[in-house]
């Protein structure tokens, strides 16, 4: 760890709050939010609330992967964390938050199946997608197959059963959700059930990976990256496991998703030509917006569905970085995509990593790493959300997501990145 930040501090000598920055947040996630356990396994904190999210923990650890392929520790505690998230999954693959101990802390008063062991019972596709990435990566950053163990391969074969059952969400689904007394993105309608859908080919997702409830059931980037983690699943099965029938299930599902978005979820607008939806129903309903979280459609290329060149993607691009989108916002500090989950006019630290590591030129790069360090509130940390008019007005303090997502942006500027494939 020493190494990579001594790096950076070498790249940002002119730049030194950049790479004191990176230093803390890097070092941060390490001391406060990672805990190993006597059993092997790694619980990850999302920093201010002492449970553990499936798609926090993964991209909150991401970064070190760099250092996994030279540090068997590091590697040793990423593989950790894949199989508790994976023992998690087993546990209740519809769960998006879990406890380190059955003790029965978060929101047991929810009307789903809880259990002592779940803080939250939000069901998002995201949460399967990201332990998958996760185990992939490992693989691809180190050599490291053995958290491709038994409870991996169970784990996954319950993510495509369940992906395949909501793929029918009106007829086949038991999965129902209701918190009451709460805003009415905590909870979903016709109680529990959601919104109404019909196949297209998708899979259903009751949430956004914000925890906010979805308006239309098909949410459109988690599809993509349901359809990404599909294909490292494809190949993890022919090239680890060797089994052609995993690997031909995968493709077989990838494909009806892709199909399904290819069908559904490109929309014809008048300015910016065909673009993606964020969400969509198959009935003819869309939201044509984009929230920060990740998976966003601002994060394709960074997800691997599209490359960041494409033209459906870069018209896609230009209309939710553009008033368009009901959740851009210019201010006197800023100009970013912020997300209904916080205040109006706060843009997030995790879209303008995501907006920067997707841009295709050096000179956007280097403004928003220039706006990221501007907008800290002279903490040295990112946060969740900021008011586009004044940093110093923000929300969550303690973030780690978004502190990592900072560290991966500037290691990218630095020309050190996570390799995501063979030929990287």
């Amino acid at each position: 760890m020493q190494e990579l930040t001594d790096a950076v501090h070498d790249k940002f000598r002119d730049r030194p709050r950049i790479a004191k920055m990176f230093e803390q947040c890097l070092l941060n996630t390490w001391n406060t939010t990672i805990k190993r356990n006597s059993d092997g396994t790694t619980f990850v904190i999302t920093g201010d609330i002492p449970a553990m999210w499936l798609r926090d923990s993964a991209a909150q650890v991401r970064p070190y992967l760099i250092m996994a392929s030279q540090d068997e520790a590091i590697a040793d505690m990423i593989q950790g964390l894949v199989d508790r998230q994976f023992a998690y999954i087993q546990m209740d693959p519809y769960a998006n938050a879990f406890n380190e101990t059955p003790g029965g802390q978060g929101h047991q008063n929810d009307l789903t199946e809880m259990s002592p062991w779940i803080w939250e019972r939000k069901y998002e596709i995201d949460s399967l997608c990201y332990p998958i990435q996760l185990g992939y990566l490992l693989w691809k950053n180190t050599g490291r197959t053995a958290q491709f163990n038994a409870g991996f391969v169970s784990g996954v074969r319950l993510i495509m059963e369940l992906w395949r059952r909501e793929q029918h969400h009106e007829s086949d689904s038991l999965y129902r959700f209701q918190r009451l007394d709460c805003p009415p993105s905590d909870t979903l309608v016709r109680e529990g059930l959601g919104s109404p859908t019909t196949y297209t080919g998708m899979t259903w997702s009751g949430f956004r990976p914000s925890d906010d409830a979805c308006q239309y059931g098909y949410l459109v980037p988690a599809n993509m990256f349901a359809v990404v983690a599909l294909r490292y699943v494809k190949e993890i099965a022919a090239e680890v496991l060797g089994d052609a029938m995993l690997a031909e299930e995968a493709q077989e599902l990838l494909t009806q998703i892709d199909e399904g978005i290819r069908a559904h979820a490109i929309v014809e607008h008048p300015d910016f030509g065909p673009v993606y939806a964020y969400e969509t129903d198959g009935m003819g309903n869309f939201n044509l917006m984009d929230d920060a979280n990740v998976p966003s459609l601002l994060s394709i290329p960074y997800l691997g569905y599209a490359d960041a060149e494409d033209p459906l993607y870069l018209n896609t691009r230009r209309l939710i970085l553009s008033k368009t989108n009901p959740y851009f916002y210019e201010g006197a500090a800023a100009s970013g995509i912020g997300s209904p989950h916080t205040p109006v006019r706060y843009i997030w630290h995790i879209a303008l990593a995501i907006q920067g590591m997707t841009a295709t030129s050096r000179e956007e790069q280097q403004r928003l790493l220039d706006l990221m360090e501007a907008t800290d509130a002279g903490t040295g940390f990112m946060h969740e959300g900021f008011h586009a008019d004044d940093p110093d007005q923000f929300t969550r303090p303690w973030f780690s997501w978004a502190n990592m997502m900072f560290c991966e942006f500037v290691l990218m500027t630095c020309g050190i990145a996570v390799k995501r494939d063979k030929s990287e």
